[in-house]
């Protein structure tokens, strides 16, 4: 008898620790698999985007060679100061990741000081803080991984710098990013 008074307990014990992962957009759920069209019907346009691609060789250096290029695409999405920043990850257009991030802003790029340390943030919620730069230059490197034998994986490593202009009649800001997160910050000379 107390086992059937256990039964469940239990199963909520269970239930209550297997792990969700799903983002709520208003009355609405969005997780791992969805695509990406589903996501904005769900949740909206995100404030950001970012895209990039990678490619993946297999066969190197046999008779026959397969490259595949993968697209990413990372949205971000600010819900207000009381609630955390969401960064989703789709691959090939499949929602495949999603991060938690900083607390969000009340208006996008108004939150900005030009002492801050911005330094690990991810692209996205230096727009939030900051709002979009007043210019922007990207280069982009090759990073070739191969994991096994004939298997390559290329992967463009995203440079930009984002230049910010606080007001201050003297410097701007030069904000180097690198794969989508704050590397640098730096005052240069008008």
């Amino acid at each position: 008898m107390h086992r059937a008074l256990l039964l469940p307990f239990v199963l909520l014990a269970l239930l209550a620790s297997a792990p969700v992962a799903a983002m709520r957009c208003g009355n609405r759920l969005v997780s791992d698999g969805a695509q990406d069209f589903q996501v904005r019907e769900r949740c909206g346009d995100p404030f950001w985007s970012d895209r990039w691609t990678d490619v993946v060789v297999l066969g190197r250096d046999g008779p026959l060679e397969s490259q595949r290029e993968v697209q990413y695409d990372a949205w971000y999405y600010n819900f207000g100061p009381r609630q955390l920043m969401r960064r989703l990850l789709f691959r090939d257009g499949v929602l495949a990741r999603e991060d938690t991030l900083g607390y969000g802003v009340d208006r996008i790029g108004e939150n900005c000081e030009p002492n801050r340390l911005l330094d690990g943030l991810s692209a996205g919620e230096l727009v939030a803080l900051c709002g979009e730069p007043a210019s922007r230059r990207s280069r982009n490197d090759a990073l070739v991984r191969r994991p096994a034998p004939g298997v390559e994986r290329w992967r463009e490593q995203r440079r930009e710098d984002w230049i910010y202009d606080f007001g201050d009649r003297r410097r701007v800001r030069l904000v180097r990013l690198v794969d989508g997160r704050v590397d640098t910050v730096e005052s240069l000379t008008r």
